[in-house]
């Protein structure tokens, strides 16, 4: 049995299912009218983020049947797992380690016997050196001159991350730097992003997880 067949069969699903009939042309303006508080109450904020689902069709129920089927699914249990460091990336017999690039100084992240997060932090700031280096001009290309470019070239999420790292931040961002992507193994694609620059003022980021897509791939070779 799949994991989505388990899930489609679990009581809380069927409960859901049950609920969207009565749900699925219920208007939001009836939602607000019946609850003067629901503005307030359906809207959370943390680390600077403001999350308002208080203008989804959903009401106090929908919440309750959707914690009981996350319940149902053991989700506690598999995001426990994941700030362990447990192998739950089944396919890669691998851990997860998206926390450890977000964890604190000070925090442990043990795999394999090993705590990762000190090395994270290591590159972390080994990171931040070279950018400052390089948006100050004093790291500079093969010929002495400062970079003025800089390209990704990165498939699926590799590519997805930093553009939108960089949509983000592009009002912090230096103007003289040009930043352009490249997310396709297509060479129209490399030409056209690299067309109008100067090879000796560009730097190119090679973005990947494992160096296996043919992009990432061929570039290594």
């Amino acid at each position: 049995m799949t994991a989505s067949t388990q899930l489609t069969t679990r009581a809380a699903w069927k409960a859901l299912e049950a609920h969207y009939p009565k749900m699925r042309e219920l208007h939001l303006r009836k939602l607000f009218a019946d609850d003067a508080t629901r503005g307030e109450r359906m809207a959370l904020e943390a680390v600077g983020i403001y999350f308002d689902y208080s203008k989804h069709r959903i009401t106090d129920e929908t919440l309750t049947l959707l914690l009981q089927l996350a319940e149902q699914c053991g989700l506690r249990a598999r995001i426990d797992a994941m700030f362990r460091g447990d192998k739950i990336n089944v396919t890669e017999k691998r851990a997860v380690l998206h926390v450890a690039l977000r964890a604190p100084k000070g925090q442990s992240i043990v795999v394999d016997g090993e705590d990762v997060v000190p090395q994270v932090h290591a590159v972390l700031d080994k990171m931040a050196d070279f950018s400052n280096r390089v948006r100050s001009g004093e790291w500079k290309g093969h010929t002495g001159k400062p970079i003025r470019n800089v390209i990704n070239v990165g498939i699926g999420g590799s590519d997805l991350g930093p553009v939108m790292a960089y949509e983000a931040l592009r009002h912090y961002s230096q103007r003289n730097l040009t930043f352009r992507f490249v997310s396709n193994v297509d060479g129209t694609d490399f030409a056209e992003a690299t067309r109008d620059l100067d090879a000796a003022e560009t730097l190119y980021i090679i973005s990947s997880k494992t160096f296996t897509t043919l992009a990432t791939g061929l570039l290594r070779l």
